[in-house]
């Protein structure tokens, strides 16, 4: 097993993780999900928004955004959306505007099309991160922003061997452990569209940062 991750082996793993996920990751990215979800509504006015949370899962998130928010959220795994649908019925939520199976990389989305970008825990899951923040930037309007929440990896160190020993593993689950936070540095250079406000630590361990990237204004 290599340590690549393939979009359809990633819809497979998260189709399996759908029953289950909310259980296992629920409580242990609250504050992260809150967290993102304050720095996203902060940069918007209430009624007149739109903001795309890729990678949204089962929906877990949004109920906690404000009913003024208007969300659309997209996901490559049909079983984690399904859930999200769910959710959005049972709890009236009508301003989740669309929720869609759709690829990162590749969304069918016009330009300028979103006034925030969202993605939770979801940057080091896909095959090609760097072409999906490349799409964040091209569906976003100058000025607006990307927040992120992300794992960061050691890269050196114990920590560091431990994450690329676990590499194997976690890519059969879906995920990647070794992700260094030069990574993103190293995109958002090439980019050039970008500019970092803010990289905080999060729980659990620090293990975790919230990122966020404003567009620059044409």
């Amino acid at each position: 097993m290599t340590a690549d991750l393939g979009t359809a082996a990633v819809a497979a793993a998260y189709d399996r993780w759908a029953p289950i996920y909310d259980l296992v990751f629920g409580k242990v990215f609250t504050q992260g999900r809150r967290d993102a979800i304050l720095a996203a509504e902060s940069t918007i006015t209430p009624g007149d928004n739109r903001v795309l949370e890729v990678g949204v899962g089962t929906g877990i998130s949004l109920p906690q955004y404000a009913r003024t928010t208007q969300l659309t959220g997209i996901d490559i795994s049909d079983a984690m959306l399904a859930k999200a649908r769910a959710r959005k019925a049972r709890l009236g939520l009508d301003n989740v505007e669309e929720l869609a199976v759709m690829d990162a990389e590749a969304m069918n989305f016009a330009d300028a099309s979103f006034d925030v970008v969202v993605a939770q825990y979801v940057i080091t899951a896909v095959p090609d991160p760097e072409a999906a923040l490349d799409e964040f930037v091209r569906v976003l309007k100058p000025g607006g922003e990307i927040v992120i929440t992300t794992r960061i990896g050691a890269n050196i160190g114990l920590r560091g061997a431990i994450e690329k020993a676990l590499m194997p593993l976690t890519t059969r689950l879906g995920f990647r452990t070794e992700f260094p936070v030069a990574r993103y540095e190293s995109w958002a250079r090439t980019n050039g569209e970008v500019a970092l406000i803010e990289n905080r630590p999060l729980p659990p361990l620090g293990h975790f940062s919230l990122l966020r990237y404003r567009k620059k204004l044409a």
